[in-house]
C-alpha cells in the first residue's frame, strides 16, 4: 500500500491498482462526535460515488468500521496539468457539473485538481466527493459553479475567463434549468464581490 495524498479529511492509498481513501480521526474532537461525523461523511461519499451519473471512479466496497472507501483507480493527467494547452475540455467540465446538477447532486469542491482526463476512454473523470451532497436548491447549484469560477481565476488566470465561458456553454446544453441558475449565480457573485470591498 502506497500513500499518494494527504488531504484536510482523508489519507489517499493505492493498491493493487485501486485507491483507499480513509478518513483519519480528528484529535482536536471529542471521540463519540469524531466517530459519528467521519462515518456519517464517508457513508455520504460512498453513496455519492455509488449514484455518480457521469464518469468517476466506481465504488468497490465500504468499510464503516475503519472509515476506508474502496474504488477503481482512474489514470490520467490532472486537468490542472493540461488545462491551459486543452481548454475545450471546459465545455466537458460544464456539462458534466450540468449532469451532476439536475440529478440533484452538488460536487462541493469543484476545482481542476479534482479531474482527471483519462486518455484511454478520451474523457474527464470527476473526483474526490469529500465535500459533495445531495441537494436541488438552485442556490446550492450557483455556489458549486461559483467555487469552479474562482479555482479557475486562481490557478489558471491566464485563460479563466475563456475557460469559464466555455464552461457555461457546456453547462446551457445539458442542464435542466439553466436560466435559473445564471440569474442565482449573479447574485453569488455579487455577494463575492461585496465582501471583499
Amino acid at each position: 500500500m502506497e500513500k499518494i495524498a494527504q488531504g484536510a479529511e482523508a489519507l489517499i492509498y493505492t493498491k493493487e491498482g485501486r485507491i483507499l481513501k480513509e478518513r483519519s480521526p480528528k484529535k482536536y474532537r471529542l471521540k463519540e462526535l469524531d466517530d459519528s461525523l467521519r462515518k456519517f461523511r464517508t457513508k455520504r461519499e460512498a453513496k455519492f460515488i455509488e449514484k455518480l451519473p457521469i464518469s468517476g471512479p466506481k465504488l468497490i466496497k465500504i468499510d464503516e468500521q475503519n472509515m476506508i472507501i474502496e474504488m477503481e483507480f482512474i489514470d490520467g493527467p490532472k486537468v490542472r496539468d493540461i488545462l491551459e494547452k486543452k481548454i475545450g475540455l471546459s465545455s466537458e467540465i460544464g456539462e458534466k457539473i450540468a449532469i451532476l446538477h439536475n440529478n440533484g447532486m452538488i460536487h462541493g469542491d469543484l476545482t481542476t485538481s479534482n479531474m482527471i482526463m483519462n486518455e484511454k476512454y478520451k474523457k474527464v473523470y470527476f473526483i474526490d466527493f469529500g465535500l459533495s451532497f445531495f441537494s436541488n436548491k438552485i442556490e446550492d447549484k450557483a455556489v458549486d459553479l461559483h467555487l469552479l469560477r474562482q479555482a479557475l481565476e486562481s490557478k489558471h488566470h491566464k485563460i479563466f475567463e475563456k475557460a469559464f465561458r466555455l464552461v457555461l456553454e457546456g453547462y446551457k446544453e445539458k442542464s435542466d434549468n439553466y436560466e435559473e441558475i445564471m440569474q442565482r449565480l449573479e447574485k453569488v457573485e455579487e455577494r463575492g464581490r461585496n465582501k471583499h470591498k
